[in-house]
């Protein structure tokens, strides 16, 4: 019901980790990760998750059927709850790469890489993909790229409701400028309610999630969750738990135990602070909060305790 949005350089497993504290309901993604990077450049270790992640999905791009297969299958063994094939992503090297958003306008191709994916597991191989690409954005042939695509064993879409506009648009401005379009989501909804129907795209606050929940299968809410993830937590607590308490000392305390063991694993303090510059936002307090996080001689310092000394901050304002 709730899922948080694949999201290139931030949901690596630090930030899942984050997460999961905050709402331990939410389904969570990997970055995504290109399928040759996996089978040709050994990059697996760059996926591995702690066990309270779960679900966990990984997000993987490419577009041969063997090859996402291979990795389909090393995924599942691997422990993945889930894995999402990318039909999004509109940035130029994915183009290069003929993957990301460009398929949508081969759905035979994508259909293809699902049933290969699919026939390696009976866990859920899944979608994510746009309402179109420009020049191939009507209902009509979204609703033919959905019927094709589930014919081949997908029954679970993640729609970003805007399009992509492949040429001229960077990633980021494919994030703002398509405008969001809920309605042509929803009848795509009705018009395959057999299918589950997860919505994506510009959700930033509960109340917006609650009323698409009236009629999608599910919310993914990406930059807000990352920027704020108090969010995740208003949500996880209004729609799974309604005891659930958003403390944030308990958090990070348990947090703090988690970066001393990564610390001592040989990880780099940088990459553990990075998620935790936003738990703090809209409090007291919260830039000398993220100002202490990104101290560049703390940092150096390795100190887990760096993450007391910012919190401190947010305490002294609210006494």
């Amino acid at each position: 019901m709730l899922y948080v949005a694949p999201m290139m350089a931030w949901t690596d497993r630090h930030c899942r980790y984050l997460h999961r504290l905050c709402a331990p309901s939410a389904t969570l993604f990997t970055e995504m990760v290109a399928d040759r990077a996996l089978t040709y450049g050994d990059q697996w270790h760059l996926l591995n998750f702690d066990p309270v992640e779960h679900p966990v999905v990984l997000q993987l791009g490419g577009n041969d059927p063997a090859t996402l297969a291979r990795c389909t299958r090393e995924a599942f063994d691997r422990g993945f709850d889930e894995v999402n094939l990318n039909v999004g992503c509109p940035s130029d090297r994915v183009q290069n790469g003929a993957f990301g958003a460009c398929l949508m306008k081969t759905p035979d191709r994508v259909a293809q890489c699902v049933a290969a994916m699919a026939a390696t597991s009976s866990k859920p191989v899944t979608v994510k993909c746009r309402l179109g690409v420009d020049g191939a954005d009507s209902d009509e042939l979204l609703h033919g790229f959905i019927a094709t695509v589930a014919a081949a064993g997908c029954r679970r879409f993640y729609v970003h409701a805007r399009i992509a506009i492949l040429k001229g648009l960077s990633p980021a401005q494919n994030r703002e400028i398509p405008p969001l379009e809920y309605p042509r989501v929803q009848r795509l909804k009705e018009a395959f309610p057999r299918l589950e129907i997860i919505l994506n795209g510009g959700i930033t606050d509960l109340a917006s999630v609650q009323a698409h929940l009236q009629w999608a299968d599910g919310v993914m809410i990406g930059r807000a969750a990352y920027h704020d993830p108090a969010l995740l937590a208003e949500c996880h607590r209004a729609l799974s738990d309604a005891d659930f308490s958003f403390d944030r000392t308990q958090i990070i305390s348990a947090y703090r135990e988690y970066a001393a063991d990564q610390l001592a694993a040989g990880v780099g303090l940088r990459p553990l602070i990075k998620p935790l510059l936003g738990l703090c936002n809209g409090m007291p307090g919260a830039r000398a909060f993220r100002r202490t996080l990104s101290d560049p001689s703390r940092l150096r310092q390795r100190d887990p305790y760096l993450i007391d000394a910012a919190l401190a901050h947010v305490f002294e304002r609210a006494a």
